[in-house]
């Protein structure tokens, strides 16, 4: 008998259309519930789309699966209200006066001459405390409420931020792909590529709630995933790419595919971090970022990178995606509108937060783009 994934959402908070709608799980109990006026159940097939390939699905971590920065010292507060000063839009009028242009966060401008309050302004202390952020309150406050932490505290599975508030360490949509992708009996790889210091803390998270810890995942830990807790380094210069983790130690140097087979082969969680003085001397453009392989001959794989730093201006995107050429002997460097939603996913956060399929969404519509990809790359 087939397995399925389902799962309830509440979207009374949070409506989202009908046509986005994906299901996870099967480990709720969806008869105990006794109103669904305010719910939708919903079912997808055990394999996303009919496919089987492998999955190697590459993902950031801060503002991407964590809403917290340890190395700008931002708890969950100051991390989502940094994230809107880059998805609110507005201009300069011919008074010389800021107006905004959409009440609506999004990734993309929402017309011509929009410009993020980030671009025009940076990044206040607290955007949210300022008139001008003062128009996006209620979206701040509803999706810091989504990640609340309401069970008992545990120091691994929450941080407690300045307003004294718990919130989860880890968003669930990151739990929920895991989840969907073992339940669907799909070979994975999740690998967690951050140019920060999160990692090692972020990792110790997982491993306590692959051990039946957390209180809402308790039955992963009958999945069985394999976990590397040491975290591995990526480090570029200007004739190769080196990989570390452990005593293993993979460079392009040998061969130009070395790096994407070992990512290929990979199976569970693992993370890597990147080289972020290496992006600092590209001019933080995508041909100093995270190194990203990808091979449309080989149609039983997948990779997908999701990132909230990946940009359609390849001047400010933060990975560096390279296409095998048929030959199989060298690559090509993409663009990112190249491969935008089908190998490369721009995070929607606030999507993140307040859709726990957010990330199953991601790789569902990734899966899709990538077949019609693959077929005219031949």
């Amino acid at each position: 008998m087939d397995l399925e994934c389902t799962k309830i959402t509440d979207f009374s908070q949070h409506p989202i259309p009908k046509s986005q709608m994906a299901l996870l799980h099967a480990d709720q109990d969806t008869e105990s519930v006794e109103s669904v006026s305010n719910q939708i159940i919903t079912k997808i097939p055990k394999t996303l789309n009919g496919r089987r390939s492998k999955l190697i699905v590459h993902l950031d971590l801060n503002n991407t699966v964590l809403l917290s920065d340890a190395i700008t010292r931002q708890g969950p507060r100051k991390a989502l209200s940094s994230f809107l000063t880059t998805v609110t839009w507005g201009r300069i009028n011919q008074e010389g006066k800021w107006e905004w242009l959409s009440n609506v966060p999004s990734l993309n401008p929402p017309c011509d001459g929009a410009v993020s309050y980030y671009s025009q302004f940076g990044k206040p202390l607290d955007f949210m405390e300022t008139s001008d952020g003062s128009l996006f309150k209620k979206v701040f406050t509803d999706h810091l409420q989504t990640v609340e932490w309401k069970d008992p505290q545990n120091e691994l599975l929450s941080i407690t931020d300045e307003d004294g508030k718990k919130y989860h360490r880890i968003l669930p949509s990151f739990f929920e792909l895991i989840d969907c992708l073992s339940s669907q009996g799909r070979e994975f790889a999740i690998i967690l590529r951050t140019f920060g210091s999160d990692l090692s803390r972020t990792l110790k998270t997982i491993q306590v709630t692959l051990s039946g810890q957390h209180p809402q995942y308790q039955h992963l830990q009958m999945k069985h995933l394999p976990l590397r807790i040491a975290p591995g380094k990526i480090r570029c210069n200007k004739k190769n790419v080196v990989l570390t983790l452990g005593s293993e130690r993979i460079s392009t140097q040998s061969s130009p595919r070395a790096v994407y087979h070992y990512f290929s082969s990979l199976e569970g969680i693992v993370g890597f971090q990147d080289h972020f003085d290496w992006w600092a001397r590209n001019n933080f453009s995508n041909h100093g970022g995270k190194p990203f392989w990808i091979d449309p001959s080989e149609t039983e794989i997948q990779h997908i990178f999701i990132d909230d730093n990946i940009r359609l201006n390849d001047a400010e995107s933060i990975v560096h995606p390279q296409v095998f050429v048929e030959d199989g002997a060298g690559t090509r460097i993409a663009s990112t509108s190249e491969l935008y939603d089908i190998c490369l996913v721009q995070t929607d956060l606030l999507g993140a937060i307040h859709d726990r399929n957010y990330f199953i969404k991601c790789v569902q519509q990734c899966e899709e783009n990538y077949s019609n990809y693959t077929a005219h790359s031949h």
